[in-house]
């Protein structure tokens, strides 16, 4: 692939801003400016620095974020700034998108790519992939609402319940709840519908993928080939 066909699938800008990227003397490759974007290059493995910042060549983007508090998951947002704020602009030039949104108020686990099928395999209901949730209730949880949001609630405008795949109490005001769906603010209504109400709502896992304490809120890194696996595997009990 040509250094400038490469720059651009990278999310540097059209062909010809990459094209006069590369002719400014802006562009490095294995130490060394070069001025050719006509240059043809092996991808497998490639490093190359733009303005001085080292980037890898990567065919598709696989990331996972610490979601904030007061972020909104959207390219447009309303009252919050995006989630694409935090990212670096040539990952969301190249078109990175949410693998489903979470709520500007629920901070955690929020993945991030430009592979369709993966988001496809991560978002549809059909897949059944469980999104664990650490709820704090604004009231202490009672057993019996426990026993609902596993047998099912009934939510407005849901013709059938809608219920949890485990939910586990973690303390008084805290649980832990997995789900495989993502209905608009599903956790939310569904422990009001329980008969309590959410205070906070951090997601912690997707499969047997969990969100590590090292990475702080509103950082990113790039996922490995043994997180994407620890995604497809059941969560830990």
């Amino acid at each position: 692939m040509t250094l400038e066909k490469i720059l651009q699938s990278q999310g540097f800008g059209s062909r010809k801003f990459c094209r006069n990227l590369v002719l400014g003397h802006r562009v490095e490759i294995a130490g060394k400016i070069c001025t050719d974007p006509d240059r043809k290059l092996e991808t497998d493995d490639l490093a190359f620095r733009v303005d001085g910042e080292t980037w890898e060549y990567r065919e598709k983007l696989y990331l996972v974020l610490n979601k904030p508090a007061g972020y909104e998951c959207s390219r447009q947002p309303q009252h919050h700034p995006s989630v694409f704020a935090l990212l670096p602009e040539p990952f969301v030039q190249r078109g990175l998108q949410c693998v489903g949104r979470l709520d500007q108020d629920t901070t955690g686990l929020l993945l991030l790519t430009d592979d369709g099928h993966f988001i496809h395999q991560y978002t549809s209901p059909r897949k059944k992939v469980p999104k664990i949730y650490t709820v704090t209730g604004v009231s202490p949880f009672e057993a019996t609402q426990l026993e609902k949001l596993v047998t099912g609630v009934q939510l407005k405008d849901e013709k059938t319940l809608t219920s949890a795949l485990a939910c586990q109490l973690i303390d008084e005001y805290r649980l832990r709840l997995s789900i495989t769906e993502g209905k608009y603010h599903q956790v939310k209504r569904m422990i009001a519908a329980a008969g309590n109400r959410v205070e906070t709502l951090h997601r912690s896992a997707i499969g047997g993928f969990t969100l590590e304490e090292t990475l702080l809120p509103g950082h990113w890194r790039f996922l490995n080939e043994n997180d994407l696996k620890r995604l497809s595997e059941p969560f830990p009990a």
